[in-house]
C-alpha cells in the first residue's frame, strides 16, 4: 500500500471517531493487512466497542456493518462482504469471486 493512500485511510478512521464521539480512538484500534489469492491487499480496522469493520480495499473506503453468523464473524455493507473463521478469511466484493485473504 502506498503512502497515500494509507494517509487516506487513516484520515477517514479519524473522520469516522470523531463522528461516532470516541475518545481515546487511536488506543482502541485494532488494523490488520491482507493479501489475497486473486492478487488483491486489503487492510481493515475495528474499534473496541463498535460493531462495524473499516475497510480500504482498491482505493476505497467502505464501512462495513457486523451482520449474524454462524462461525466466526461476518460483516457487509457497499457491495463488500469480509468473513473472519478460524478456517481462514474471504472477501466478497460485487461482480467478483469469493477470494481466500491471509494475514500479512
Amino acid at each position: 500500500m502506498n503512502r497515500r493512500r494509507s494517509v487516506i485511510f487513516g484520515g477517514t478512521l479519524a473522520v469516522a471517531a470523531i463522528a461516532t464521539g470516541m475518545s481515546s480512538v487511536w488506543a482502541q484500534t485494532s488494523f490488520q493487512n491482507y493479501r489475497c489469492a486473486d492478487g488483491s491487499q486489503f487492510i481493515v480496522g475495528f474499534f473496541e466497542y463498535a460493531p462495524r469493520a473499516h475497510l480500504q480495499v482498491d482505493g476505497n473506503s467502505v464501512t462495513l456493518a457486523k451482520r449474524l453468523a454462524l462461525l466466526g464473524s461476518r460483516y457487509s455493507g457497499g457491495g463488500v462482504t469480509l468473513k473472519i473463521t478460524k478456517s481462514g478469511t474471504t472477501l466478497k466484493r460485487a461482480r467478483r469471486p469469493v477470494t481466500a485473504c491471509d494475514r500479512v
